[in-house]
């Protein structure tokens, strides 16, 4: 195809009109945008080509590029229309997982201030609050129903009710403003033809799993209402759901983030063969660090579910002594790992030392590694977010878990969630094309 195709360059004339000549292949690249993505892509798409073809424009080289035609080796990209197209599809994606991030500090706040069973009902497309003295009054005797007003706030004013309200109100709806962030520009690109077929049903399951994140949140609030099983239990959401309703939140705004970092980064950073080595080398020990952070995370969401975090204040004991004698009470023996307030917490407490440690080892082992300073500079960074988040753990659980404390250990959960996600997109295998590229060591200034 390209090879019946020629340049042709407009070279304006002394009389003002235009004369058209042929252009050769690098006077074309001289002409197009530069950078490290226009440069990538330009190179592995005419590698591809015989010799002595031409080739189109950068804008329709990146297009050629996303549907892979002529450009079989190439990287695919999701996203068509040009550089442009590409950013914003970038921004709008890093803007919703932002969106998603301040959902899950806002939750915390929500359930920290015991604020998420203040509203008795639900309904999918949201209502106006209480805009009258007797609205307000209306909403306070539907909650002085519940079991958490009986036992927990009884007596509690009108004006302490409008504040727990007011959390739980601007929670639900901070949700239901991110379904409209998503789903507009979403049909917007889809109708100028952005979107790849693979990025759209990649976004579809997105904004499924984001729709049925409110019913999961309705379906946990529900377990609050009901009258605990033992007259001396404080009424609380199941732990199971509320682990549920975290750990999909957080895989909502996994999929948003590294969605977006393969819009505005389809090819890894990688300058030489021995730097690509060496990124594989790190993505062997990152992987399982990986998948340690996000188990670690899940277990916080037990902790919260049971008020874990409330019991046994000390470090590094648990009270006297370094493991609580009812940690294998409850049977079946399972049921200790999600509903014992001891053994859900000595759980944490395992399994953020050894987050901890293992980050520590990675950061050890691949000092020594020839790899790109981006991969070096991520790791270090890893292994400082994980002591600040450790030590923010430890802090939250010394001070009785303040709203300040909880609230930012659940936000650091989360950005060093981003950091490992970050290092594993970071340290992926490039394409073929431009593994025949690259030199074999990098080039130093």
């Amino acid at each position: 195809m390209f090879g019946r195709l020629a340049f042709l360059k407009r070279i304006k004339a002394p009389n003002g009109t235009y004369n058209f000549r042929k252009t050769t292949p690098s006077m074309v690249f001289r002409e197009q945008p530069t950078g490290f993505f226009a440069s990538q892509v330009a190179t592995k798409c005419f590698r591809s080509l015989p010799k002595g073809h031409y080739v189109p424009s950068f804008r329709n080289l990146s297009t050629v590029a996303s549907t892979g035609i002529n450009c079989r080796e190439g990287v695919k990209l999701l996203v068509t229309g040009g550089s442009s197209a590409q950013k914003m599809v970038g921004i709008w994606l890093f803007g919703s997982a932002a969106w998603v991030f301040s959902m899950v500090v806002l939750g915390g706040v929500t359930r920290l201030t015991r604020s998420g069973l203040s509203m008795t009902d639900w309904k999918f497309t949201g209502s106006l609050p209480p805009l009258s003295d007797e609205d307000w009054l209306h909403e306070f005797e539907k909650y002085k129903q519940s079991p958490e007003y009986k036992r927990v706030n009884k007596g509690m004013s009108i004006e302490d009710f409008k504040f727990i309200y007011w959390m739980e109100y601007a929670h639900r709806m901070w949700g239901r403003t991110l379904g409209l962030m998503f789903a507009l520009p979403f049909s917007y690109f889809l109708r100028k033809g952005y979107i790849t077929l693979g990025l759209g049903l990649r976004l579809s399951a997105l904004f499924a799993l984001g729709a049925g994140q409110g019913l999961i949140g309705w379906w946990m609030v529900k377990s609050g209402l009901e009258e605990p099983a033992s007259e001396y239990a404080q009424p609380r959401v199941s732990p199971y759901r509320l682990a549920a309703h975290l750990t999909s939140a957080f895989a909502i705004y996994c999929g948003l983030f590294w969605t977006g970092l393969s819009v505005v980064m389809p090819e890894p950073p990688a300058e030489s063969v021995a730097w690509v080595r060496g990124a594989a080398k790190v993505k062997r020990l990152v992987l399982p660090v990986s998948l340690l952070v996000a188990i670690t995370a899940v277990s916080g969401a037990f902790v919260a579910g049971n008020d874990a975090g409330h019991a046994y204040n000390t470090f590094p004991k648990m009270g006297d002594t370094w493991i609580p004698e009812d940690v294998f009470d409850m049977k079946p023996l399972i049921r200790n790992f999600f509903e014992n307030t001891s053994t859900v917490q000595l759980d944490h407490r395992i399994l953020a030392t050894v987050t901890l440690i293992s980050i520590g080892t990675l950061w050890w082992s691949t000092r020594k590694l020839d790899i790109h300073p981006a991969v070096k500079s991520l790791i270090g960074s890893t292994v400082g977010m994980a002591s600040l988040q450790v030590t923010l753990g430890i802090s939250t659980l010394l001070s009785y878990v303040p709203v300040s404390l909880g609230t930012a250990h659940q936000a650091g959960a989360l950005t060093l969630l981003t950091l490992m996600m970050l290092l594993n997109h970071t340290v992926r295998r490039p394409s073929l094309s431009l593994l025949k590229s690259l030199p074999q060591v990098a080039k130093t200034a």
